[in-house]
């Protein structure tokens, strides 16, 4: 019986391994969405910029500044900034700047709550695009140009591309290339094969009234984008990926954080099942593969916790008689780490030292931990406080 159940096991593992590198070889040979050029539209269609923002004294100004320098018509796109629990002192000097100020207050903080309680107050043909960013991202300053070409072409739900605007520490290099993976698999592998392109949490689009409907019934105490994506390829609609329209996040820069962040995405990622798990058993059997395929990638378990664990299962086999419990994770264990290396771009190689390669192990036992520690996330929102500024200049990072 245990025979039995550890290959299915490995075969769960294998299966997991199988659909990365899938999604990983497309996202790498296969195409974006992007049709940008320069002067291509002149409709310039009106642009709210949702902000929701937490106790982000430290970085609100500076970003909003940085996102007032869009290449886009001014009169033609809003910031509005969604301030929860802010200082007087910062609610003073975001009012000197041509923005709009939406104070919320809550028992318990998260972000759909901000966001919600913002679109309540926005009439649904106020803005012809609603973008969402995070409290600390810089949008490139072409962002909403290209984010309005996308819709001018059909689209009503997009998202960016989100890359690391810090890289100074171990622990932000190898969350910049977390983030560039899931750019490859889950967004541009996601366009190159036809289905919906993963969103995640800022540095996306949406038309208004699919947004408002989209969030109008959530569950989760965090991860409120993946109930959104879910309710829109549930409507009918795909989401595109501009792998141009640039988007620069902070990245966590310490393993504490980097502790906290994964807590509340493992949490969020457990609740997700727990609701649509059964639809989409539903949705796979009737054949309407672009919902389901946001479910089973919900089923793969997180990269890092998936390396550690084929590493284990391939170290166990050495001591077994039976050849297959060696083949079966070694075999996937060499899959995955090929899947990965294909899907980090040039750029992010350069960065990558001995240390970063050490730090691995650390952040598998940080990660380990994290797992344990999620009924703290189902209690209440654990926020990521941003700190950082921009070691590189905005505009410059082009994919190679």
């Amino acid at each position: 019986m245990l025979y039995l159940i550890y290959l299915v096991f490995l075969s769960y593992l294998a299966l997991s391994v199988f659909y990365l590198a899938v999604f990983a070889v497309a996202g790498r040979f296969g195409r974006a969405d992007d049709r940008y050029q320069p002067g291509q539209v002149r409709d310039f269609g009106k642009i709210g910029v949702l902000i929701p923002a937490y106790k982000e004294d430290a970085v609100i100004v500076d970003s909003v500044r940085a996102n007032l320098a869009q290449g886009y018509p001014a009169d033609r796109f809003e910031l509005i900034v969604i301030a929860d629990s802010f200082q007087p002192h910062t609610l003073e000097l975001l009012a000197t700047l041509p923005i709009r100020v939406i104070e919320v207050s809550f028992e318990v903080s998260t972000v759909s709550k901000a966001i919600n309680a913002a679109l309540a107050q926005i009439p649904d043909h106020q803005y012809d695009i609603l973008v969402v960013s995070d409290a600390d991202n810089h949008m490139a300053t072409d962002f909403l140009s290209r984010i309005n070409t996308a819709f001018s072409q059909g689209w009503k739900a997009v998202q960016g591309h989100r890359v690391a605007k810090n890289t100074e520490t171990s622990v932000a290099v190898l969350d910049a290339i977390s983030e560039e993976i899931n750019n490859y698999i889950f967004r541009k592998g996601s366009r190159a094969l036809g289905l919906a392109s993963s969103i995640i949490g800022s540095g996306m689009a949406f038309d208004p009234v699919l947004m408002k409907r989209g969030m109008a019934s959530l569950h989760t105490m965090g991860g409120y984008d993946k109930e959104l994506e879910m309710n829109i390829v549930l409507s009918g609609h795909k989401i595109g990926y501009l792998e141009d329209a640039f988007v620069y996040d902070e990245k966590v820069a310490q393993q504490a954080v980097f502790e906290n962040q994964r807590t509340r995405w493992i949490a969020a990622q457990w609740q997700f099942l727990k609701f649509y798990f059964r639809r989409g058993v539903t949705e796979l059997v009737n054949g309407r593969m672009a919902s389901a395929f946001k479910v089973i990638q919900a089923l793969v378990l997180p990269r890092v916790i998936l390396l550690g664990v084929l590493l284990a299962c391939t170290l166990l086999g050495l001591l077994s008689a039976d050849s297959t419990f060696l083949i079966l994770p070694l075999t996937s264990l060499l899959l995955l780490v090929f899947s990965l290396i294909i899907a980090v771009p040039g750029y992010l190689w350069k960065r990558v030292t001995m240390r970063e390669v050490m730090l691995i192990p650390v952040l598998m036992l940080r990660f380990a931990r994290a797992i344990f520690n999620i009924r703290k996330a189902f209690k209440s929102f654990m926020h990521t406080p941003h700190t950082s500024t921009p070691d590189k200049p905005t505009d410059t990072v082009r994919m190679s």
